[in-house]
């Protein structure tokens, strides 16, 4: 039984230990948020947050994350209304939106890091998150303005 703290909420779970987590997160528990894309971390339509540290969950063994804080995009706020999730939707960043969940997951991370990002810190931190769709210049603009929501609310 492997023991995870997922959105602040204990669960007991009865895998194998090498087991991804995208799988424990999406087969085992049900939270269906995180997506599958690549299954080699190079997509990151996958990523979580582990203890604030954003991860690729098809490549992280559920092993890995036994007595840290994984965060999804379920757990990123309770109301969706952290300032990220605002400014994509403000902005109508998603086109298809299956990427959507771990452009978010990045973003959140980079401006936790930094409060004011360039575009050039915007560009280094997001490069291993693919859009199929090309929304790269509304994620951009929308990371910007999930920066001054953050500024305005703090």
């Amino acid at each position: 039984m492997i023991s995870l703290t997922i959105n602040n909420k204990a669960y007991n779970v009865d895998v194998d230990p090498e087991t991804p987590l995208l799988w424990v997160l999406r087969d085992t528990i049900g939270l269906v948020g995180t997506k599958y894309g690549c299954g080699l971390a190079q997509c990151g339509a996958c990523t979580v947050h582990l203890n604030g540290e954003a991860v690729r969950s098809c490549v992280t063994k559920v092993s890995r994350a036994v007595g840290q804080k994984v965060v999804t995009i379920e757990g990123l706020s309770e109301k969706g209304d952290h300032p990220v999730q605002k400014a994509w939707l403000e902005l109508d960043v998603a086109q298809c939106g299956y990427c959507q969940t771990g452009q978010i997951m990045s973003a959140a991370v980079l401006l936790k890091e930094n409060k004011n990002p360039t575009d050039a810190d915007i560009d280094a931190a997001m490069a291993g998150n693919i859009c199929r769709c090309g929304t790269y210049l509304r994620i951009r603009d929308a990371i910007k303005l999930a920066a001054q929501i953050e500024r305005k609310e703090a």
